[in-house]
């Protein structure tokens, strides 16, 4: 039986993939947004997280008209809060993090006082802080995994560690399932045609420490988040199998990152670790980025 689902954020550039994936695999979704997504079968709200009453309201409202035939709203099975200023230097600093912070709690707490016993939210791989930092800054090891420290320097990524420490403490108060997810670098279907150009020059892709995920891929782990219950807080890397360069793992590490210690790996296994993923939730990963780029080809 699909989930009723209330998804902020899912006109961004990865919720308009992920909502869609999750209608398809029967959920009602319900996109609390500014902007409409206007995909067929999925609800649109306008709603700013940044007010907690309205948080509350589109937690206990009907999802459209047809619903009314049904008397009282609802409620919803599971809220997915994907819904943020995306990144750096789109705002002030201070703003992005005040949105992203006060959106997050406002989204939690509304939906755990609620009752709603599954929250996920979009974290960041921001937050390990090689991303936004100012200069160099590599990772202490690789692969990266969730039990790494993380010590970020910018406002966004701040805000994305506040939000994992907000989403613990609900976690404690009330006992529902609440899971982060380190969303890599979002890839849309449309954007292999970068890939020669990573192969090129993987330089590009080290900030991301050559991660991407395919935003449909993402929907898979999304789904998973919501199907899977019992696992209390969890943070969870979300990426793709193998890194977005065709290199050996262990090539582009001691390229790259010289110095840096490197636990052992497969020939192509990401350096941004997605096994607790595949692991502890059973994501296959579907959209291996040689489905659509030829390396052999981009090579020439």
């Amino acid at each position: 039986m699909g989930k009723r689902v209330l998804f902020t954020g899912g006109s961004g550039k990865a919720g308009r993939h992920v909502v869609p994936w999750l209608r398809d695999a029967g959920h009602h979704v319900v996109n609390a947004d500014l902007v409409p997504l206007g995909a067929e079968g999925v609800d649109d709200l306008h709603a700013d997280i940044t007010d907690s009453g309205q948080v509350f309201a589109a937690l206990t409202q009907h999802a459209n008209l047809g619903e009314l035939e049904a008397g009282a709203p609802q409620p919803f099975d599971a809220v997915v809060h994907f819904a943020a200023v995306p990144r750096i230097l789109l705002r002030s600093d201070a703003e992005t993090y005040r949105i992203n912070t006060i959106g997050t709690y406002n989204v939690i707490e509304a939906a755990t006082k609620l009752g709603i016993r599954k929250v996920v939210i979009a974290s960041s791989e921001t937050v390990y802080g090689t991303c936004f930092a100012m200069g160099d800054k590599p990772p202490a090891r690789l692969p990266v995994t969730e039990e790494m420290e993380v010590v970020p320097e910018d406002s966004y990524a701040m805000s994305k560690v506040v939000n994992e420490v907000t989403a613990r403490s609900f976690q404690a108060r009330t006992g529902a399932d609440i899971y982060a997810l380190r969303i890599g670098n979002v890839i849309e279907p449309h954007e292999y045609d970068l890939f020669p150009g990573f192969f090129a020059d993987p330089q590009v892709r080290k900030r991301n420490i050559f991660n991407y995920v395919d935003a449909r891929d993402l929907g898979q782990i999304v789904h998973r988040c919501i199907e899977t219950d019992g696992l209390g807080f969890q943070i969870f890397n979300a990426a793709n199998d193998t890194n977005s360069v065709d290199r050996p793992a262990r090539e582009l590490a001691e390229t790259y990152f010289p110095g840096v210690p490197l636990d052992p790996v497969d020939e192509h296994e990401a350096l941004y670790s997605n096994r607790k993923v595949r692991e502890m939730l059973g994501f296959v990963e579907e959209h291996d980025w040689r489905r659509y780029v030829d390396a052999g080809t981009a090579r020439e």
